[in-house]
């Protein structure tokens, strides 16, 4: 799957991820109006206005970009409702072409990571019908139930051809609490770089790995670091833009051929018509102004690559 992901980036020239990561307030009014007068102030009308969003933004983007990350977060809050749209949302971007991260952060006992890992990356069987439930091409996972929370996703990854990034160090202010604490001399998050690094080493696929990192552009130095400590490891670059990372502080968590990481934008692109830069499109054309959000990113981070 990696290689996939690899392919559309050079393909694109584009080495981002939007972030599908719909907060009911960033859909203008217009729809979440038309929403609501269909099926009133309702989890369903919330998640029929989420997804005409979704739609619009991918409609206008989708060419010039290799993938997208849904946080499934941002759908859960509205119930069964909710998850239909992101399930909806993951297909309606796999026919676009586009490669899916489902952002979903799973990690628990082995038992469990492998019914999430099913739900998220695989299969269930059915009496003898084998069934598909969001079937997302990678997913992000928490390794901080140690190997047997994160070996069946390895496995699946293996038997599917699918990938996951793992939370190595994260670009929210607080993730020093813990992931920088000092152990046997290295700060944790080495030693989950280490572990990541093991884990991917069976599932390789040219140069890289199924199992990836997630490494926020927040904190560069530890990005260049980790960069040389797993030289097999795709990098999910979160906190560019909103979350204030630039384009010189992700430049060190790619190789030397640009390739090595995937940046994402979340709200810089898909909330982009609230911004004063790109005021001018308005509430009515947001997705125009997303698509120009896209175009602008993608050049900011092609000129320090």
């Amino acid at each position: 799957m990696i290689q996939q992901l690899i392919e559309k980036i050079q393909k694109t020239h584009a080495p981002i991820c939007v972030g599908l990561d719909p907060m009911l307030s960033y859909v203008p009014e217009h729809i979440r109006r038309r929403s609501f007068a269909e099926f009133g102030e309702t989890l369903e009308g919330a998640a029929d206005a989420i997804w005409t969003f979704n739609r619009e933004i991918v409609d206008a983007t989708w060419d010039l970009i290799p993938s997208v990350k849904p946080q499934i977060a941002m759908y859960e809050q509205f119930g069964i409702e909710g998850l239909k749209v992101y399930e909806k949302t993951v297909r309606y971007c796999q026919e676009k072409g586009l490669i899916v991260i489902g952002d979903a952060k799973r990690g628990d006992i082995g038992s469990t990571s492998a019914a999430y890992a099913a739900a998220h990356l695989g299969s269930v069987k059915v009496g003898d019908t084998v069934c598909r439930a969001f079937d997302t091409d990678f997913v992000t996972v928490n390794p901080y139930l140690g190997s047997d929370g994160v070996k069946p996703f390895v496995d699946v990854c293996r038997s599917e051809d699918k990938g996951i990034f793992v939370l190595v160090k994260t670009s929210n202010p607080s993730s020093g609490e813990f992931q920088d604490r000092l152990i046997d001399g290295k700060p944790l998050y080495e030693h989950v770089a280490d572990k990541v690094e093991e884990w991917g080493a069976d599932t390789m696929e040219g140069g890289y790995s199924n199992v990836g990192a997630v490494v926020g552009a927040t904190y560069p130095q530890m990005g260049a670091a980790l960069r040389r400590r797993m030289p097999h490891t795709y990098f999910l670059v979160p906190g560019y833009g909103a979350q204030g990372g630039t384009a010189e502080d992700l430049r060190a968590c790619f190789n030397e051929d640009g390739l090595g990481a995937v940046v994402n934008s979340s709200r810089g692109i898909i909330a982009a018509y609230r911004k004063e830069s790109y005021e001018k499109f308005g509430p009515e054309h947001f997705a125009e102004a997303s698509r120009q959000a896209v175009i602008d990113m993608i050049a900011d981070i092609n000129r320090v690559l």
